[in-house]
């Protein structure tokens, strides 16, 4: 992961951009030596954002399970009938 400090970010941006562009690689920024920020492509952000509601939803539902709020398929089945016809 490239590192960068926070002034040469204000100093290069648009060098630091074109290479995130093209490496695809996140840069890490830092302030008086301590970490500050991630830059991150884009599509990479919103790669990773809809990774995360996925697996929101598997904890969700693994929560669900623990806690026995859970339905037979039969259950199911027909608290869904108004909609599946």
């Amino acid at each position: 992961m490239k590192v960068e400090l926070v002034t040469t970010l204000k100093r290069q941006a648009t060098k630091i951009l074109a290479d995130l562009h093209e490496s695809k690689e996140p840069v890490l920024i830092t302030e008086h030596g301590q970490p500050s920020a991630y830059l991150v492509d884009v599509a990479d952000f919103e790669f990773m954002q809809s990774r995360m509601q996925i697996l929101e939803g598997i904890a969700k539902g693994e929560a669900a399970i623990q806690e026995n709020r859970v339905h037979t398929h039969a259950e199911a089945k027909q608290a869904m009938s108004k909609w599946l016809k």
